[in-house]
């Protein structure tokens, strides 16, 4: 009962601190560079606890803020592209660095640093794709397609449970996650589908579908989250597994870890921005 209550507390604080971010740009990208930090911090630091790897866990977790803040300020026009290339050099370095580290596994300190990068870092700054768009006025910052993005992936997650609990008895993925199950994530799948419907129908009566997706659309994006979102929690629990271990942290009471909150965002990010350019493509 008590880490009942403790999990409901944290995970309130949690969605207010999220939503009420995204509606200021400034403090959208100081907190997402503080959970990039964390991220990047608790990644590296399992890493550094098994045995036949080790990484840089400052450097990495600097490059993966300094990615973000970059992200952001090429997405918004503050800064041109060249503002990337301290990133590339301190890529470069971390590379190198390893032909004199006389490590006796450098094959998996590089894959484990790249991983910082790309399965992390990248994933959280790809939110300033979501959050900026170009008008003929210049760049503008927007928070519904973000904000959208992770009501999906809490919509899912809480249709999958409550399904699950209800109906679950065909397990989805029994060797990393046995608790999930496929009436569970249909379940999540049908949620997530009358949640984008009820986006559409407000957005447009109130005038702020800024991206003018229609019904159909707005039901991709929420599937396409939905899917790549739980995806991304299967992935997070291989990575655990690999490692032998339960929770990636304790930062986040009842929660657990960074990783642990963010897992499903770190595949779903970058699913919602592939599938709104293929849009404009079409």
């Amino acid at each position: 009962m008590k880490n009942l209550i403790t999990r409901s507390i944290t995970g309130i604080l949690f969605v207010t601190a999220l939503v009420v971010c995204f509606l200021n740009v400034m403090a959208m990208a100081l907190l997402f560079a503080l959970i990039t930090a964390l991220s990047v911090w608790e990644f590296t630091g399992l890493v550094n606890s098994h045995k036949q790897a080790s990484v840089n866990r400052f450097i990495c977790t600097v490059a993966g803020v300094y990615f973000f803040l970059s992200m952001m300020g090429f997405c918004s026009g503050l800064t041109p592209s060249t503002v990337f290339i301290p990133y590339l050099l301190t890529l470069v370095y971390l590379m190198v660095a390893e032909l004199y580290a006389k490590a006796e596994d450098p094959v998996a300190n590089w894959a484990y640093t790249m991983m910082s990068q790309m399965y992390v870092a990248l994933p959280l700054s790809l939110i300033n794709v979501l959050a900026f768009r170009a008008t003929a006025v210049g760049e503008v910052y927007t928070y519904l397609i973000p904000l959208s993005v992770f009501v999906f992936l809490w919509m899912n997650d809480t249709g999958a449970y409550c399904f699950g609990s209800l109906l679950g008895k065909h397990k989805l993925f029994p060797r990393i996650s046995p608790a999930k199950s496929w009436e569970g994530s249909l379940g999540g799948f049908v949620v997530v589908t009358a949640t984008a419907a009820v986006i559409w129908y407000y957005t447009e009566l109130y005038g702020v579908n800024e991206l003018h997706l229609d019904l159909c659309q707005w039901i991709g994006l929420g599937l396409v989250v939905a899917v790549f979102g739980t995806w991304g929690d299967l992935v997070e629990s291989l990575f655990k597994r690999t490692l032998g271990i339960k929770d990636s942290g304790s930062i986040l009471p009842g929660h657990g870890g960074m990783l642990d909150r963010f897992d499903s965002a770190l595949l779903a990010i970058p699913a919602a921005v592939l599938y709104l350019y293929t849009l404009t493509l079409v």
